[in-house]
């Protein structure tokens, strides 16, 4: 049975959206590294265009990045038909003020994590505990 859990889980599928290149390669790498297929995007128009394309079964969404910000991004996201029930955390380093927290839980993000709060071990398990809850829907 745990071979099976561990088969499930390589097959899933991440988008990482992040401005900060040493961010996006210290995730790509333990992302990868746990099984999952890691899909990148710079900024939020490329997050939707990416997003719609390949229908990730989670999305790691940065809130500071140039052309479409991350409350952007994921108002425009969970407009969309083919994306609204992505699961969505939102990491930033603005720190866990209730007002984006709670901003964007109303839109529909499921964790938001400090990046400096956390551990990339703490996001991994985040990222599989979400997907898991979100496949039993």
């Amino acid at each position: 049975m745990e071979h099976d859990k561990e088969k499930k889980i390589k097959k899933n599928k991440v988008l990482l959206v992040d401005d900060d290149p040493l961010i996006i390669r210290m995730y790509e790498y333990r992302l990868r590294h746990d099984g999952y297929e890691v899909l990148l995007a710079f900024d939020g128009e490329k997050a939707v265009i990416e997003a719609k394309a390949q229908l990730p079964d989670i999305i790691l969404l940065d809130l500071m990045m140039p052309k479409m910000n991350g409350v952007e991004t994921l108002k425009f996201l969970k407009k969309e038909p083919d994306t609204k029930n992505i699961p969505v955390i939102i990491l930033t380093n603005l720190g866990d003020d209730p007002s984006y927290v709670n901003l964007t839980k109303e839109m529909g993000a499921n964790d938001y994590l400090v990046k400096s709060e956390m551990s990339l071990k703490d996001l991994t398990q985040r990222v599989g505990s979400i997907i898991e809850k979100n496949d039993k829907k």
